[in-house]
């Protein structure tokens, strides 16, 4: 292989529609079989049209020879784009010996309504049914025709709800779209291209609606948070090949009724009556005459903004492993893996027959669903037969977090044919990959993805099943960089950050739920909570730590810049709310659910001030702001002073004595050398008073295996890592999990289920240990002075009782891997990967190390080294 270009993106995606970035970003990846290869320079062409691309010209844009190595983030800079512009590029790299590649393939972007005059529809939906809590789905449709060759036929849409797009009996688009966000704030529009879909003559065009997460049940925050039913918005412009122009937009001379989907919320499920099906209603020619007139809206007063996040998708389909017949008459099946999604259904049967489909994440002792933990949460789809042959169902507008479903009522014997489980969840595909010699680790790496995919649905919810499933922020905040080397979460968390902003408040605070959806109302007002703190340490910290790993893991500073003034004042907030740079000790959550150890608020929040506050420098100094550098880095030692004077003992025991605060001064940098040594020394020794176990929560347990790891006590991370006795992660694995569940403790041998009110058993944050197995275990690390992996740190640490790891993280440049054995003799062979124009310092564990079989130079045990692959090979014994 030559050098060649590859993977060409916009704005991290192929091939976007619609977006509202005045300067869009370019990426592509290199390939080469030669070592060291890099790039020493690059072209850009964008055009408006292929043909131009095809003779080499680039009207709107040519960047000419650019003697860089950068292949991500490399923004456009050329004539203003304009609303519906439809582009298209390539580039072309030359290599570190001046050799140019060919042309990449043509990617494009479209721009989508850059203007809010632009948007020429009205909000349309339907009245209310009288006296019903539960509304039916309304269904809106529109007949047009089309005269002549049509060059683009361009669908520009949003809801303040929910949508599904139909075109002429096609469905268009994904699942859940707008997507969640503070609809008091924004909305997200969507961009679809129909071309294809019309054709000469009459056509149709429509919607189903749903309550979603604008008028429906949110979480425990109840419904209609934002409004009182669904609206729906919609422009499609119409190019024909003579220059003409239409537009179909959404107005009074649409057409609305209810059909079968008698209600479809996010919370309570959905009841589908099939014998009100509307066959053809998506298709031209139906009889809508007894449909009614839409009702309008008079406006609207959010802004509308193009979709920042990954679409939410099926991307998965499983069959059930098991069923089994209840004395009770009803069916039990085992999915074997708890998933988040729905179920699809295939049924025959009588005219008016009703099935109920209900999901749950566990069994009780006697072999029912558990449902206790579900609160007010209705995880059930009721089904009514049209009875005409084999019927298929599957619902709308609600999903379900789940491993067990129970068929009630189903007409005659159902077996394992008889459903299906749909794996739903925002489209972030997968970057990383991680095996083991050990089995029950790699169960719980499987566990942590499972849980990742689960709970990222739009926003990082914090379980899929009861009534909450809201986007907390320290729970991301912990799991960032767990989940940025699982997934590409690229656009996923800077869809969240903008969330994070819209509800920051006026005092500079970030809030503990993004989007707000009213949490900050009922926070304030709930007696029975008592939860009345103006932030809290480590939710309020995401808005720092998540875009510095967004920064770390892709080297998008954009997002710093974006957000730079945001994240200033939630420091400045911090620093005007303490007493001698001490945080009080109001915070509600603190360590959450940690097990038999209470942290002191005061520490943790002071330790979480000082880390922001190192963040923010680090920031200020990769934006080129030195005197911002210089101002938060001596704020964070100031900070580390206080926190030191204020809980530190001379013989190194911090206040409060847990593991966490030792973690946190640890990885904060809040302690002096000296005590340093003595503070990893008393971790420990609580470690092993505790029989090996940890008592970690939320916010501890992400830093627990680094911060032992990084002071010399690699034996006892692999210990806790490996320990299967309570509390630890090997526990619920022993004992069937194949999520990550919410509390250590939510099912023991000897206590059985945690309290029902709070005890999810598919909840991400415990599963924060993945960034310890990436970055040390594998030893696949961002290096934070060539970020997003242009060039990495590949280190790994070999310990427990772990003989082997083969690990793989693509990142912007391409696939890095670490491939290591351990034999018992102690022979320990390393194999690496770097993708070309990429780089790595590696570091080799042991002594008498040779590379590629010859003999490294004495006492070399680190290695600069361009892309290609190596072999390793040294001693530990």
């Amino acid at each position: 292989m030559g050098w060649r270009v590859i993977d060409g993106r916009t704005e991290y995606m192929v091939n976007p529609l619609g977006l509202d970035e005045r300067t869009p970003r370019f990426f592509w990846k290199l390939q080469s079989n030669d070592r060291d290869a890099s790039q020493s320079a690059y072209r850009i062409l964008v055009a408006s049209s292929p043909e131009a691309l095809g003779r080499d010209e680039g009207e709107l844009w040519d960047s000419g020879k650019v003697a860089s190595d950068r292949t991500a983030h490399v923004a456009y800079e050329g004539k203003p784009l304009q609303s519906e512009g439809k582009y298209y590029w390539k580039v072309r790299s030359w290599n570190r010996g001046g050799i140019a590649s060919d042309w990449s393939e043509i990617n494009y972007w479209t721009m989508g309504l850059l203007s809010r005059e632009e948007w020429k529809g009205a909000w349309i939906g339907r009245k209310a049914e009288p006296n019903v809590e539960l509304q039916p789905s309304p269904y809106v449709r529109k007949e047009f025709r089309v005269e002549g060759d049509i060059r683009r036929a361009t669908v520009y849409a949003t809801a303040l709800g929910l949508y599904e797009l139909r075109v002429n009996g096609r469905t268009i688009g994904d699942k859940f779209a707008p997507g969640f966000t503070d609809y008091d704030k924004r909305v997200q529009t969507q961009t679809f291209d129909v071309t294809p879909w019309l054709t000469e003559g009459d056509n149709a065009i429509g919607a189903v609606l749903g309550d979603g997460w604008y008028s429906g049940t949110v979480g425990f925050l109840g419904n209609h948070v934002y409004g009182e039913r669904p609206f729906f918005l919609l422009q499609m412009n119409i190019e024909y090949a003579d220059g003409r122009r239409e537009s179909v937009a959404t107005d009074g001379s649409w057409r609305t009724a209810k059909g079968p989907i008698v209600y479809s919320d996010m919370i309570k499920g959905e009841t589908y009556d099939a014998r009100l099906e509307l066959t053809g209603w998506d298709r031209p020619g139906y009889d809508d005459s007894g449909w009614e007139r839409p009702d309008v809206r008079a406006g609207y007063n959010g802004l509308l903004t193009a979709t920042i996040e990954p679409p939410i998708r099926v991307t998965q389909t499983l069959k059930p492993l098991s069923v089994h017949k209840t004395e009770q008459g009803t069916y039990i099946y085992d999915m074997g893996q708890n998933m988040v999604g729905w179920t699809e259904l295939k049924v025959r049967g009588a005219r008016g027959t009703k099935v109920t489909i209900s999901h749950a994440e566990m069994l009780n002792p006697d072999g029912s669903l558990y449902l206790d933990n579900l609160r007010v949460a209705v995880q059930q789809e009721h089904y009514i037969l049209k009875g005409e042959g084999e019927e298929r169902y599957e619902p709308s507008f609600t999903f379900h977090g789940f491993r067990y479903v129970e068929l009630i009522g189903y007409p005659g014997e159902p077996n394992l044919d008889t459903i299906a489980g749909k794996v739903v969840h925002s489209d972030t595909r997968p970057t990383g990959s991680l095996r083991t010699s050990d089995p029950m680790v790699n169960q719980l790496i499987s566990n942590i993805a499972w849980g990742q995919q689960g709970n990222f649905l739009s926003v990082p919810t914090d379980c899929p099943q009861r009534d909450e499933r809201l986007g907390w922020t320290g729970d991301a905040q912990i799991f960032a960089r767990t989940a940025s080397y699982n997934m590409d979460v690229s656009r996923f968390f800077a869809k969240f950050m903008q969330d994070m902003i819209d509800c920051q408040q006026p005092s500079g605070a970030f809030t503990d739920v993004a989007p707000d959806a009213g949490w900050i109302r009922h926070k304030m007002w709930n007696t029975r909570l008592n939860w009345f703190a103006p932030d809290n340490a480590g939710w309020g910290d995401a808005g720092v730590v998540i875009p510095w790993t967004l920064y770390l893991m892709y080297g998008d500073k954009r997002i710093l810049e974006t957000h730079y003034e945001a994240m200033v004042r939630w420091v400045e907030y911090l620093r005007t709310n303490s007493t001698g740079l001490i945080r009080p000790d109001y915070a509600n959550y603190g360590d959450w659910l940690s097990i038999e150890a209470d942290t002191p608020n005061e520490v943790l929040a002071t330790a979480y001030f000082a880390y922001s506050a190192k963040l923010l420098s680090r920031i200020a100094g990769a934006l080129g702001k030195t005197d911002d550098e210089e101002t938060y880095s001596r704020l964070h030692g100031d900070i580390a002073d206080a926190f030191r004077r204020a809980f530190v003992s001379e013989d190194g025991r911090i206040h409060g004595g847990t593991q966490t605060v030792y973690v946190l001064a640890l990885q904060f940098g809040l302690l002096t050398e000296p005590l340093r040594e003595l503070a990893i020394r008393h971790l420990a020794e609580d470690i092993a008073s505790r029989g090996g176990r940890l008592s970690t929560g939320f916010l501890g347990v992400g830093y627990l295996l680094p911060a032992l790891t990084d002071n010399g006590r690699t034996d006892v991370a692999y210990g806790l890592l490996t320990q299967e006795e309570f509390p630890s992660w090997m526990y619920s694995i022993k004992h069937g999990a194949t999520t990550i569940w919410e509390r250590w403790d939510g099912w023991t041998e000897h206590n059985g289920f945690q309290t029902p009110s709070m005890n999810s058993f598919n909840h991400y944050s415990l599963g924060s240990v993945g960034e310890w197995m990436y970055r040390y275990m594998a030893g696949i690390e961002a290096d934070p002075k060539a970020p997003g992996f242009r060039r990495a740190i590949i280190q790994p640490r070999p310990g427990g009782r772990i003989a082997s790891v083969d690990a793989s993280y693509e990142s912007l440049y391409g696939t890095y891997k670490s491939s290591w054995t351990l034999d018992a003799d102690g022979a320990f062979k390393l194999r690496v990967l770097i993708p070309a124009n990429a780089a790595a310092t590696i570091h080799v564990p042991g002594n008498r190390i040779s590379i590629d079989g010859q003999p490294a130079a004495e006492g070399t045990s680190s290695f600069e080294l361009g892309s290609g692959s190596y072999t390793f090979e040294s001693r530990l014994q």
